[in-house]
């Protein structure tokens, strides 16, 4: 989801690396689920993440839209987030005691807050939100650690190639008409989301992503 803010104005005006340290350790929230309510469609799912949840609750991707996940329109294109329930308007993963009951398997976005990403072309740098968290005093924790995801390298590589993806798909998409917009969009959902994936995630995306581009006309 494209965000039109001044990094200098919602960042410690620093970028990070996997291997940097930053203070964004939250001591294990003691509680606190703020980053767990009210984010509208913010909290929007890539393929992996939708993938680990599937695999975790053991469940497929037309469950997850029943009640936790909901579709949106992102940047022109329908792409699944995080669903906010009742008036709290609370993440439908929350628990009664307001700890996530996904959290070996949560999002990427849950994973770096409150770092964000930055893209710069082909690449992107992590950079640390300084006003969105509630905890004052924020331990440093080197970006990798903190982020806790397995195949580090491997899954920053993925997180390039799709949000490439994603801007030659949303280029395409405003030449398009509503009902060859409608196709496309419905493609790329059972294409990525809803069509299981294997143990080897990684190698099969890319597969996946090679494929639709060929099928699609698009570049790179």
């Amino acid at each position: 989801m494209k965000r039109d803010v001044d990094l200098k104005e919602i960042s410690d005006g620093r970028l990070y690396t996997a291997n940097d340290m930053v203070k964004a350790d939250c001591h294990d929230c003691k509680g606190c689920h703020a980053c767990c309510c009210g984010m509208g469609n913010s909290i929007v799912l890539d393929p992996l993440d939708v993938h680990r949840l599937c695999q975790g609750l053991q469940v497929g991707f037309e469950t997850l839209l029943k009640d936790k996940l909901e579709l949106q329109v992102v940047d022109g294109l329908v792409l699944p987030n995080l669903k906010m329930i009742g008036e709290e308007e609370r993440c439908g993963f929350l628990n009664e005691e307001g700890r996530c009951s996904v959290h070996p398997y949560r999002p990427g976005i849950c994973r770096m807050f409150p770092l964000g990403r930055v893209y710069e072309g082909d690449d992107f740098h992590y950079f640390l939100q300084v006003y969105e968290c509630p905890v004052k005093k924020k331990g440093k924790v080197k970006v990798k650690k903190w982020i806790d995801m397995p195949e580090l390298k491997s899954y920053e590589e993925y997180i390039k190639a799709w949000h490439q993806f994603l801007i030659q798909c949303q280029k395409e998409a405003e030449s398009l008409e509503p009902e060859q917009l409608q196709v496309l969009t419905m493609f790329l959902l059972k294409v990525f989301y809803k069509d299981t994936y294997g143990a080897e995630f990684f190698g099969e995306f890319k597969r996946r992503l090679e494929d639709t581009k060929k099928k699609l006309n698009l570049a790179g």
